[in-house]
């Protein structure tokens, strides 16, 4: 059964989003290394408290830029105390969405969607503002997981990125996900 697209992980549940059991799972730099390069500037969208965020800090190293977005303060608060304890506060930005707007300026080389688009109430909107912010040479890489995403749902998710003006480079495997990474049609 899939997760009805308004709900979204609560803040008080963020202790599942980063413990040692998901960075067995889902080590964060095996998932995101290859596409990431020092210097870059990136996009966390769902950021939650900071599972990806905080090692994509580390490989952008000090003159790239993270763009945390998530809708929930308190998971901004949560990733903000981690980065401060880790001294990666300087290359996080922390930027709170609203469910229905990014509301961010910025051109990104990476985006990473994982475990959120199927929480997101208008996919198309979304798609085509994170299409919009990506670098011509930009990759946006979509994660989701199979218990809650159907393979047709996925690939509705993919059939409106592609009306989004984005076009698939590959189709990444991971355990227990459906993942393609999209890059900006040329």
């Amino acid at each position: 059964m899939e997760k009805k697209s308004t709900e979204v992980c609560p803040y008080q549940r963020a202790w599942t989003l980063d413990n040692w059991i998901r960075k067995l799972l889902q080590n964060p730099y095996k998932i995101v290394g290859e596409y990431i390069k020092e210097g870059q500037v990136i996009m966390d969208l769902g950021c939650g408290p900071g599972f990806f965020s905080l090692a994509m800090a580390k490989l952008v190293g000090e003159k790239g830029k993270v763009i945390s977005v998530d809708i929930q303060d308190e998971m901004l608060q949560i990733l903000r105390h981690k980065s401060e304890l880790k001294g990666l506060n300087s290359r996080i930005i922390f930027h709170k969405a609203q469910p229905g707007k990014l509301g961010i300026s910025e051109m990104v080389d990476f985006a990473l969607a994982f475990y959120m688009v199927h929480e997101v109430p208008d996919k198309k909107s979304f798609l085509i503002e994170v299409a919009s912010h990506l670098k011509p040479d930009g990759r946006f890489l979509i994660v989701e997981p199979k218990f809650h995403v159907s393979k047709s749902n996925f690939d509705n998710t993919l059939e409106l990125a592609r009306s989004a003006g984005l076009e698939q480079v590959s189709e990444p495997k991971f355990s227990f996900d459906r993942a393609v990474l999209l890059k900006p049609v040329s």
